[in-house]
């Protein structure tokens, strides 16, 4: 049987890699939205939201309350696509540290944090702003770490030159 070599990681060009990283990106990106654009249809058709309570016998409020909810707090769902896969590949190169942060930080810091902090402002659209704010922040804090985490594997040359000046 053939042994697989799994070194290519370390002895592939960045370009390469990179490129290889952004094709699972955009198609992340892409179902995402698909997804975003069927969710806006069948929200906008909102005779589904029966199965939510018992619509048919609740105020009009109740539907749009709901479709309001649905649209508000899916709204930046994308952005979530974007932050798995930096995710993800902080972890391919050998960052697991690194993205757990990163993901804990969404979840626990921003997620938790904001539906805390923002109803005392906004109210009740608090909760439902705090993750579409919370995508949109961590992955500001996701493309600064995958950028950084690029350029440490790009010039790792300079990367210990700087560290035998310190």
């Amino acid at each position: 049987m053939e042994e697989r070599n799994n070194s290519f990681l370390a002895d592939e060009k960045i370009g390469k890699l990179m490129r290889g990283y952004a094709i699972p990106c955009i198609i992340s990106l892409l179902v995402g939205a698909l997804y975003n654009i069927v969710d806006q249809i069948f929200i906008a058709n909102a005779s589904y939201l029966g199965s939510f309570g018992n619509a048919a016998n609740e105020s009009a409020y109740y539907t749009d309350f709901a479709v309001k909810s649905f649209r508000t707090y899916l709204c930046l769902i994308v952005l979530a696509c974007i932050n798995k896969a930096a995710f993800i590949f902080l972890q391919a190169i050998g960052k697991a540290a690194t993205s757990t942060a990163l993901s804990m930080i969404r979840e626990i810091v921003f997620g938790v944090g904001l539906a805390m902090i923002l109803p005392i402002f906004f109210g009740l659209d608090g909760v439902l702003y705090s993750m579409p704010i919370a995508d949109f922040l961590t992955a500001i804090v996701s493309l600064a770490v995958v950028i950084f985490a690029y350029r440490e594997l790009s010039f790792p040359e300079q990367k210990a030159e700087m560290q035998a000046r310190l």
